[in-house]
C-alpha cells in the first residue's frame, strides 16, 4: 500500500469512526459534524503556527512609522525600495508571508479529505452520508433547490461573509510601502469561496470551518 493511499484510508477510518461515535447525537449527519470536529482538531493543533503568524502581523505593523519613511527615502527608485524593505523585515524578523503559515500547514490534510470525498477512495460508506439531503460527495450544480440547494447557499454565504470580513481586516492591516505579494495576499480570502464551488461538499465544510475558526482566532489573538 503507498504512502498516500494509506493516508486516505487512515482519514476514511477516523472520520467513520467519528461519525459512528456522534451518530445518536445526529443522526444522517453524523458525518457532516465529524467533518466540522476533526477540521476543530486540525486548527488546534496549528494554533501554535497561527500565534507565530499574528506575532509577525504585529511586528510588521510596528515597522509601519519606518516604512513609510523607507517610502518617502526611495520614492522614486522602487527597485531600492523592495531592497530596504527586505533588508528592514529580516532585521526585524517580520516576513510579509508569516501570515500564511496556518493555511500552508493545512494543505496536505486537505488535498486528502479533497481525494477521499472526490473519488471514495479510503471513504467506505462515507460517500452514502449526507447533510440535510445534500450528498457529502457531491457538488453545488444541479442541486441549488431545494434542502441541499439551502445547505450550499448557507455555506457560500458563511464563507463570502467570512472572507468579506477578512479581506476588510487585511486590507486595514496591511503597511504603506508593502511588497505587491503583501498587498495581494487579502484577496486570497475570496480563493476560499471559489474553491468551495468547485470541491465535493465535505471539502467544503472542512473549508467553511477552517476559514471560520481563522476568523475568530486571528481576532481574539489581535485583542491580546
Amino acid at each position: 500500500m503507498s504512502l498516500f493511499s494509506s493516508l486516505f484510508s487512515s482519514l476514511g477510518t477516523l472520520l467513520t469512526t467519528m461519525a459512528n461515535g456522534l451518530d445518536p447525537l445526529f443522526g444522517a449527519s453524523a458525518a457532516a459534524a465529524a467533518i466540522v470536529l476533526f477540521t476543530v482538531c486540525v486548527r488546534a493543533a496549528l494554533h501554535p503556527l497561527a500565534r507565530a503568524a499574528v506575532r509577525g502581523e504585529k511586528a510588521r505593523a510596528a515597522l509601519a512609522p519606518k516604512i513609510t519613511e523607507l517610502s518617502r527615502k526611495h520614492k522614486g527608485d522602487p527597485e531600492r525600495m523592495r531592497r530596504a524593505m527586505a533588508e528592514l523585515q529580516a532585521k526585524e524578523g517580520a516576513s510579509p508571508l508569516a501570515g500564511c503559515l496556518p493555511a500552508l500547514a493545512q494543505l496536505p490534510v486537505f488535498f486528502v479529505m479533497y481525494h477521499v470525498f472526490s473519488t471514495g477512495s479510503g471513504a467506505g460508506d462515507l460517500l452514502d452520508h449526507t447533510l440535510a439531503g445534500a450528498p457529502l460527495g457531491g457538488r453545488w450544480g444541479g442541486v441549488l433547490s431545494g434542502g441541499p440547494g439551502l445547505v450550499y447557499l448557507g455555506l457560500f454565504a458563511l464563507i463570502a461573509a467570512v472572507a468579506t470580513w477578512t479581506y476588510l481586516r487585511a486590507r486595514k492591516a496591511t503597511v504603506p510601502g508593502a511588497p505587491g505579494v503583501a498587498r495581494a495576499l487579502p484577496l486570497l480570502s475570496f480563493g476560499t469561496l471559489v474553491t468551495a464551488a468547485v470541491v465535493p461538499l465535505a471539502a467544503a465544510l472542512y473549508l467553511a470551518t477552517s476559514t471560520t475558526w481563522t476568523a475568530v482566532e486571528r481576532a481574539l489573538l489581535h485583542r491580546g
